[in-house]
């Protein structure tokens, strides 16, 4: 709750530290709602975009600062130098994020498509809301580095910022508050729906391959307890067995809740387009699906909070899988790549 309150602190303060241009009347554009569509094999989204609704002059500004360095302190670093498209929004080149002036930060960059039906973010949960969750790359020193009333004065200089967040909320302000809603319009709007596993979920014409439907079997028996359902996570958090890092020394989920039981888990991450996420785990260490599969057939290493499900009836640890098994499973995850998504102009940078 402290970690909510310091970001909540920051929205407001942001808020505050806006300005109005008492001389400035900007010609204000129609804006149109955008459709926001749930897939019919998607459950309900947890974001209220009743309260946000998605709109075209939104969803802009939020896709332009999306992709504007001047979000970072060296006007750099932009949300976008991290969440590549052609990679479902990670960054292959990096095992941890780069942030200004080359610093290095602690964890693989996750994926960003499905936002909207995500309860929490970040790899431990530390924000609750999707509006506060670009929060903390923003003001983290090893990211962005900055803080929103720099950001603030910095947008306020562009005569084009000026006219899109006229255009785009009706009190027409660049504030903290508008800022955080716009990147949320721009990121709800991500839904990777269109994989060939949706398109045979929803009886659209598509069918397995036999090792496919090999996979999709054992991915049920071996896999889907975790990565439960249609957005392949359960949004829960868990200690999978990783050796601890002594470079890092990630606590995880305990960094959030103080709670020794949470020491060392981490959120389980959608397998969603997972054939081209890697580097894999919440630090890059793994870089290949046979490197994770092959992790959890034999790497997986005892603790007091490793999840239950890693101990086996006979005292060993790990998921049994036979290397044909493997293949058959990895066959089956590339199912869920969505071409769509990856090539939608809606969401590219140019």
């Amino acid at each position: 709750m402290k970690l909510l309150s310091y970001y909540i602190i920051i929205i407001f303060f942001g808020t505050a530290c806006s300005s109005e241009k008492d001389d400035y009347v900007p010609i204000v554009p129609e804006n149109k709602k955008l459709e926001f569509t749930i897939p019919a094999n998607f459950p309900n989204p947890s974001y209220n975009v009743s309260l946000n609704p998605p709109t075209e002059k939104g969803f802009e500004l939020g896709k332009k600062l999306f992709y504007d360095g001047r979000l970072s302190s060296d006007g750099v670093i932009s949300c976008g130098f991290c969440h590549i498209q052609d990679f479902a929004f990670t960054h292959h080149t990096h095992i941890v994020s780069h942030g200004v002036d080359g610093a290095l930060g602690t964890r693989n960059a996750q994926p960003l498509h499905n936002l909207a039906f995500m309860k929490e973010f970040t790899w431990d949960g530390a924000a609750r809301h999707l509006d506060l969750q670009p929060i903390i790359p923003i003001t983290a020193e090893v990211e962005m580095n900055e803080t929103f009333s720099s950001i603030i004065k910095k947008l306020e200089e562009k005569p084009e910022y000026v006219q899109l967040f006229a255009a785009a909320f009706e009190n027409q302000k660049i504030n903290s508050e508008n800022i955080l809603k716009a990147l949320s319009q721009f990121m709800i709007m991500m839904i990777s729906s269109n994989s060939k596993y949706d398109k045979i979920e929803r009886n659209e014409g598509s069918v397995f391959t036999d090792n496919e439907a090999a996979g999709f079997e054992l991915f049920k028996s071996k896999c889907a307890s975790c990565h439960a359902g249609t957005l392949f996570t359960d949004q829960s958090y868990r200690n999978n067995g990783l050796a601890v890092d002594p470079l890092y020394n990630d606590i995880g989920r305990n960094r959030v809740t103080g709670l020794a039981e949470d020491m060392h888990k981490f959120k389980v991450p959608t397998l969603r387009n997972v054939e081209l996420t890697f580097p894999y785990m919440h630090d890059g260490r793994l870089k290949t699906l046979d490197d994770v599969l092959n992790h959890y057939s034999d790497g997986v290493v005892d603790s007091e909070t490793l999840e239950p499900l890693f101990k086996n009836q006979s005292g060993t640890l790990g998921i049994p899988m036979t290397t044909e098994e493997k293949q058959q499973i990895i066959a089956f995850l590339k199912t869920l790549t969505d071409d769509n998504f990856l090539n939608d102009d809606r969401f590219s940078e140019f």
